[in-house]
C-alpha cells in the first residue's frame, strides 16, 4: 500500500473513531431530558413534526421516517416552506422536534416561535443548550460534540451522526413504551424484504373454497379427479364433520400404484391417505410455514385457525412462497 492510500485509510478510520466517541459520550449523559422528550411524544395525540434546515433537515427527515415506520405518526416539515404557508400543517395536538446544531437557524427558530405561541410541545436536538432554539424548547436533548470528524472541524459529521442517533434512540424508546411488536412492524412494511419477512400465511394461502376435498370413503377415481383439479398436487381428506383427517398427494398415488399394482384403483381415500397431515396457523408468519416445509421435507401445508384447529381453511404451498421470495 503506497503512502497516499495509507493516509486515506487513516482518515477513514479516524472519522469512524471520532464519530463513535461522540456517540459514547452522548450515551453517558443521556438522562432526564431524554425521558421527558419520550414522555411528551408518547402522549402526543396528534402527529410528530420534525424540522431542520440543510444537513439538519436531512437528519430531521430521517427521524420522521423512522418514527412513522415504528408506530409514531410523523412527517418532515421544511422550515422555509413552513414560513411561506406550510405552518398550517401544524395542528393543535401535534408535537415538534427541531434539529439545529448551533440553535440559531433563523427559519427553524421562527417555526419554533410559532409552535411556542400555539403551545405546541417543542423538543430540540441541538449542540448549544444555551441557544435561542434551546430557550424556545420545552425539552433540550444535548447533541453537542467535542469536534467534528471533518479534518477542518467544519463539515457536519460527528454532530449530524449524533443527531441521527439521538433520533433513533427516541424512536426506539417510543417503540418500547408503546409495546410495539414485530406484528405491528409488519403492518407498516408490506413491501420489500421486510414485508416478505413478515408476510402472513392467510395473505398467501389458497382458500378452502378453491380446493377439492374428499371423504374417507371416496373411491380412487374421485381422489384422482380431486388431485388433478385444481392441480395443486394435494387434496385434503375430511370426515363427515369437515374435520381434517388426512391428505393425499401425487406422491401417495405413485406409491400406491407401485405397492398395490392393479389393485390401487380399488382403494378408497382412507387407504391412500397420509394421516394427521402437517398444518400451519393462518395468522402465523409465512416464513415459519417455509421453515416447517423444509423441516418435514414437504411442499404444502393445510392452514387452520386457533379457534378450529381441525377445520382446514386453505392450503399454502412451497411454490407460492418461493414465488414471493419468502424463505
Amino acid at each position: 500500500m503506497d503512502t497516499l492510500n495509507k493516509e486515506i485509510l487513516a482518515v477513514g478510520i479516524e472519522t469512524l473513531n471520532l464519530e463513535s466517541e461522540s456517540l459514547v459520550k452522548a450515551a453517558s449523559r443521556l438522562g432526564d431530558e431524554f425521558l421527558k422528550a419520550v414522555d411528551i411524544l408518547f402522549h402526543c395525540k396528534g402527529k410528530i413534526i420534525c424540522t431542520g434546515l440543510g444537513k439538519s433537515g436531512h437528519i430531521a427527515s430521517k427521524i420522521a421516517a423512522t418514527l412513522a415506520s415504528t408506530g409514531s405518526p410523523a412527517f418532515f416539515l421544511h422550515p422555509t416552506e413552513a414560513l411561506h404557508g406550510d405552518l398550517g400543517m401544524i395542528a393543535g395536538y401535534d408535537c415538534l422536534i427541531a434539529v439545529a446544531y448551533g440553535g440559531e437557524t433563523t427559519e427553524v427558530n421562527e417555526v419554533a416561535r410559532h409552535s411556542r405561541l400555539r403551545q405546541i410541545p417543542l423538543i430540540s436536538i441541538t449542540g448549544n443548550v444555551e441557544s435561542t432554539l434551546a430557550k424556545l424548547s420545552d425539552v433540550v436533548v444535548d447533541g453537542s460534540v467535542s469536534n467534528e470528524a471533518c479534518p477542518l472541524n467544519l463539515a457536519p459529521t460527528s454532530s449530524s451522526t449524533l443527531a441521527l442517533a439521538l433520533g433513533d434512540a427516541i424512536a426506539m424508546a417510543l417503540m418500547k413504551a408503546r409495546g410495539f411488536a414485530a406484528e405491528d412492524f409488519a403492518q407498516f412494511h408490506p413491501g420489500g424484504s421486510i414485508g416478505r419477512r413478515f408476510a402472513i400465511v392467510s395473505d398467501l394461502m389458497h382458500p378452502i373454497e378453491s380446493l377439492s376435498q374428499v371423504k374417507k370413503s371416496d373411491d380412487f377415481n374421485k381422489v384422482m379427479a380431486a388431485i388433478t383439479n385444481p392441480n395443486f398436487g394435494i387434496v385434503p381428506v375430511v370426515d363427515d364433520y369437515g374435520n381434517l383427517c388426512g391428505a393425499i398427494t401425487d406422491g401417495d398415488i405413485r406409491r400406491a400404484l407401485s405397492r398395490f399394482k392393479g389393485d390401487a384403483i380399488h382403494k378408497n381415500a382412507q387407504q391412500l391417505m397420509t394421516e394427521s397431515p402437517r398444518t400451519v396457523m393462518t395468522d402465523d408468519f409465512a416464513v415459519n410455514a417455509f421453515k416447517k416445509m423444509q423441516e418435514y421435507k414437504i411442499t404444502g401445508l393445510f392452514t387452520v385457525s386457533k379457534e378450529q384447529p381441525k377445520k382446514p381453511l386453505g392450503l399454502i404451498r412451497l411454490h407460492d412462497l418461493l414465488e414471493k421470495k419468502i424463505g
